[in-house]
């Protein structure tokens, strides 16, 4: 099949690229215990949020939106979901199966408050999934079941000039045969919201994405803080982007031509295929699980002098088109850009070895930050807790 990858199909009708069994800890108070389990059991990705309890407003329904698409990723074959009170474990997990993910639970409420009898229970029920699993294996799957993530982090001169751009490519690539692409970072849209708006499919698009980066511009201003030093940040102005409209101009050419579809919240789930945009925020960890959770599969990641951030759920592509860095990280980028600042090769043709790349990935073969263990997924907060 052309332009295939090997999947994992889903009972819900998604593919995975990874068949990870999830324990996922939905309260600070289980963390311990999540832990505990996800790291005695092989085959498990563990993501334990600190919080969960006395939120509120939309503080509590990001929260919740975070944690539900998280067990609904694709990429987790099973879920583990680990809690404090029955009542509110139970409304987590059910959400979490309406998606087509094989749900166990367990909950201190079950176990009389003690710890260690529910990781004895957890690591026997997270045991039973991952054997359970296994029996699945990967078919052939349309790039169209695709759906991405595109972040930078650390950027440099090199990003805009290059990776970025790349990354555009390929991007483009994904939805012109069906897929879905997000890019994120609402600050990094800033004096580069005006040529995103224009590709906007509908008035209304295009009011929503001026809308959200008013929104994130206001809210440093009303507390008397400077982008300028934040973002772009003391790494970006060395390697030589000095202000943000310079480094957004460079960060939106991750995105790709292609019409943009929508304008999604933190986590949101986009309705369709094709480019969409999510409001939340400017840096790596945060914005990535914003993706993971809205079900991307695969992470692109640029970065010109490097950056070891991943995802735990989705494989995390590091791009540089820096001419020292992949050299100088030989174990921490998977893809080396270079060439087209070298002159060593033309855009279109490193585009599509990345394209190559992404798809043997997406099939199996492991990035540097899964062999590593550099993945973590970081929760979003918007509101104090009571």
């Amino acid at each position: 099949m052309a332009d295939s990858f090997l999947g994992f199909r889903r009972a819900g009708g998604n593919v995975g690229v990874r068949n990870h069994v999830l324990v996922l800890g939905i309260n600070g108070l289980a963390g311990a215990a999540t832990r505990r389990i996800g790291s005695a059991v092989c085959g498990t990705v563990t993501v334990a949020t600190p919080y969960g309890r006395g939120q509120v407003g939309p503080d509590a329904e990001i929260h919740r939106r975070q944690l539900i698409g998280l067990g609904r990723n694709p990429n987790v074959g099973a879920a583990l979901i680990v809690g404090v009170d029955r009542k509110a474990l139970d409304a987590i997990a059910g959400e979490v199966a309406k998606g087509g993910t094989l749900v166990e639970t367990v909950a201190l409420d079950d176990v009389h408050e003690d710890a260690l009898a529910l990781t004895d229970i957890g690591l026997k029920k997270a045991a039973q999934l991952v054997r359970h699993i296994s029996n699945q294996r990967r078919e052939a799957c349309p790039v169209s079941a695709l759906r991405v993530g595109v972040e930078c982090g650390h950027s440099d001169a090199t990003s805009g000039l290059a990776a970025n751009p790349l990354v555009g490519k390929v991007a483009d690539r994904i939805v012109d045969g069906g897929g879905t692409v997000i890019i994120g970072e609402t600050l990094e849209w800033l004096g580069a919201e005006h040529l995103l708006a224009r590709r906007a499919a509908t008035p209304a698009v295009a009011r929503a994405l001026t809308e959200a980066v008013a929104r994130r511009e206001a809210y440093p201003a009303s507390l008397g803080i400077d982008l300028l030093g934040n973002n772009p940040g003391e790494e970006n102005i060395r390697g030589g982007l000095s202000t943000i409209e310079e480094k957004s101009l460079g960060a939106v050419a991750k995105g790709g031509s292609r019409p943009l579809i929508g304008v999604l919240e933190h986590a949101q789930a986009p309705t369709g295929t094709g480019l969409h945009v999510m409001d939340g925020p400017g840096y790596s960890p945060e914005s990535i699980t914003g993706f993971v959770a809205a079900g991307a599969q695969l992470v692109f990641f640029t970065t010109g002098p490097g950056n070891s951030y991943c995802s735990a759920l989705a494989p995390t592509i590091k791009v540089s088109a820096h001419p020292q860095t992949p050299g100088r990280l030989p174990e921490q980028i998977d893809f080396d850009g270079s060439a087209i600042l070298t002159g060593g090769e033309a855009a279109d043709a490193t585009a599509a070895r990345l394209y190559a790349q992404a798809l043997a990935v997406a099939s199996g073969t492991a990035t540097w930050g899964e062999i590593l263990g550099e993945g973590d997924e970081v929760f979003v907060r918007v509101g104090p807790s009571l």
